[in-house]
């Protein structure tokens, strides 16, 4: 059914856990601000006149060209871009239809379809791609509007018709530049700045980096009619972004996961892309502090197996395509391990669907020279609002060793009740997973309030999101403190690796000081080792791990089973506390995500067995060799 009515204004409970969030991060950090010049006449001496001048550029043109012929990447990326171009030629033209409250799939569709057959246009200069273009671009400016209600529908689909008009707008109709140009003005730039200023702007999530790029993309792109608006827009934009940008500090830590880091820091980097194709400058972006580290946090959070450490609403996998937004790293630092070129390098059919940033993706690829690879550090410290130390195998590792162990606190974008979990791979087993993410709208649909950030929210009564549901320690079956935050207390790299958390503040009223330690004592074995000290409310502790395995107790703890593999599960102290196994397939709720064969691994520990009510839980994980 095409739906053409508008939707309501962000929920309440949606707006007040955005900024919740924002209110929180923002204080953790100092704003450094980017350099920003933004004015009309700045505007009308500085930016570019001809187009293209987002990302691609007449110059840039000229050398994917070269290596479009004589490089087999960009050849064989370029191959599967054009399958991509064919199989968009087959589907209907886009509808403005919803799902749940978010026109997200249809803006992130459009996007895709831009990058997509206006690269293939601009190179193959196909009548048959130009009229598509033109088509498509018709389509969504015929659309009442791109629901502003949830803006970065509206940040995405600017983005993909400024792309439209400047990768193809030379040769496209002029009442269809008009047209889409005013469109961009009305159902974009205009309704960002209907009413007070959106949270987003100085927001310090995903929504900054995707709502502020979408915005200066189409600012640009307008620039020619409206200075006066371009300008007001760009430094409005470029004055909020670093809102956003100081949340990788120190050291890289993209506080809501990988795969966000993946969502947030590709419109971060296709930003500053078409800023400097635009005006020759992106005002400080990629040199903003900690920012191009956060590539080897994304790098570390893949395991050997190939799955994710997926804390925070983060996927399972990383995918089998090579990651664009990790080759514009590769060809900003010359590092040859951030460039994929095994996975580019596939037969362009086994690629299927390119991400929506590939035509971008295919000039970053062309820009890269090459240079030294550097390798993964075995072990990785990554500091910040969601700490998270990671150990890897050495050199040949025969075990495939990966362990990932995170900090942080709920109250945080996308967080999760997860302080001092785990993730633990050996031997190409997931012993120790985490439920990972599910989808929201299903969530949404159903009536579920999703984003209260309360401490006694529904959000928490999720598998995935409260503490239940993840491979931590709990206290009087009680849930986290939502705005209590898990520090990384030490930290060691030389000899046994180990780093210490303290959960202190998680626990409120029930321990006078809580820390969580990880060592990795050997080449295939962990050992997680809690030191509490309790207060007189203290009455249980729970200490559980999550596995898809199969659980043998045995007298001193377990023997878990998985794809003919074994680990044993041994409890050091206390002594004589036997482990229990909670089926968890079924999930506790019907809401819960259902992961087949999930069990809960659990030590039911009473607080009176320890002196003076302090307490040492001493577990290891290690393979029988």
């Amino acid at each position: 059914m095409k739906i053409t009515i508008k939707v309501p204004l962000l929920s309440v409970s949606v707006l007040l856990f955005f900024l919740q969030i924002n209110a929180q991060q923002a204080t953790d950090n100092e704003i450094i601000k980017l350099n920003n010049p933004i004015s009309v006449p700045y505007i009308k001496s500085h930016l570019k006149k001809a187009s293209p001048r987002l990302v691609l550029t007449p110059v840039n043109e000229k050398n994917l060209l070269k290596k479009i012929k004589n490089d087999p990447v960009v050849k064989n990326y370029y191959e599967a871009v054009k399958l991509n171009a064919e199989q968009i030629l087959k589907q209907p033209f886009l509808e403005r239809k919803l799902e749940g409250r978010r026109l997200l799939g249809v803006s992130r569709e459009m996007l895709y379809r831009m990058n997509i057959l206006s690269m293939v246009y601009h190179i193959e200069k196909d009548p048959v791609i130009l009229k598509r273009i033109n088509d498509e671009l018709a389509a969504v400016c015929r659309f009442t509007d791109w629901n502003p209600s949830h803006f970065l529908d509206v940040a995405e689909m600017s983005l993909a018709v400024a792309i439209g008009i400047d990768w193809a707008g030379n040769k496209l109709p002029k009442a269809t530049v008009v047209s889409a140009k005013s469109a961009l003005i009305e159902k974009g730039i205009n309704a960002s700045f209907a009413g007070n200023e959106p949270w987003w702007v100085n927001g310090t999530n995903n929504w900054n980096q995707v709502c502020n790029g979408g915005m200066i993309a189409a600012a640009i792109t307008i620039a020619d009619i409206n200075p006066e608006l371009a300008a007001k827009t760009i430094k409005r934009s470029l004055d909020g972004m670093p809102n956003a940008l100081k949340q990788y500090a120190p050291e890289g830590v993209y506080p809501e996961g990988a795969t966000y880091w993946g969502y947030g820091t590709s419109f971060s980097v296709v930003t500053s892309s078409f800023l400097r194709s635009a005006f020759g400058t992106d005002f400080g972006i990629a040199a903003y502090p900690a920012f191009i580290p956060s590539a080897d946090f994304r790098m570390q959070c893949v395991a050997p197996s190939g799955m994710y450490f997926n804390f925070a609403d983060c996927g399972d996998s990383a995918g089998t395509n090579g990651d664009i937004t990790l080759a514009w790293f590769a060809k900003e630092t010359g590092n040859g391990a951030y460039f994929e070129k095994e996975k580019f390098m596939q037969p362009p059919a086994s690629m299927g669907k390119l991400p929506r940033l590939a035509g971008a993706g295919l000039v970053w690829l062309s820009e890269f020279e090459g240079g030294t690879s550097s390798k993964l550090s075995a072990v990785y410290k990554g500091d910040g609002l969601n700490p998270v130390v990671i150990f890897r195998g050495e050199g040949n590792d025969p075990h495939s060793y990966y362990f990932g162990g995170k900090g942080g606190r709920a109250s945080l974008s996308h967080g999760n009740m997860d302080a001092g979990s785990f993730v633990f791979e050996l031997d190409g087993v997931r012993w120790v997973l985490d439920p990972g993410v599910q989808d929201y709208n299903t969530l949404e649909q159903t009536g579920f309030n999703l984003w209260g950030m309360c401490q006694d929210c529904e959000r928490w009564a999720l598998l995935t999101k409260g503490n239940f549901g993840h491979s931590t320690i709990s206290i009087n079956n009680a849930r986290f403190n939502v705005a209590g935050q898990a520090t990384l207390a030490d930290f060691k790299s030389s000899g046994k690796p180990e780093a210490t958390f303290n959960m202190t503040e998680i626990f409120p009223g029930l321990v006078e000081k809580a820390e969580r330690k990880f060592v990795k004592d050997s080449d295939h074995s962990i050992t997680i080792v809690d030191e509490l000290v309790m207060t007189d409310s203290a009455k249980t502790i729970n200490w559980a791990i999550m596995t898809t395995a199969e659980v043998i107790p045995t007298k001193n703890g377990a023997i878990l089973k998985q794809d003919g593999r074994s680990l044993n599960l041994s409890v050091a102290s206390p002594a004589g506390i036997q482990v229990s196994t909670i089926m968890m397939d079924p999930p506790p709720m019907a809401l819960d995500r259902k992961i087949t064969h999930l069990k809960k691994v659990v030590l039911n520990i009473p607080a009176y067995i320890f002196n003076n009510k302090k307490a040492t839980i001493t577990v290891r994980l290690f393979s029988p060799e």
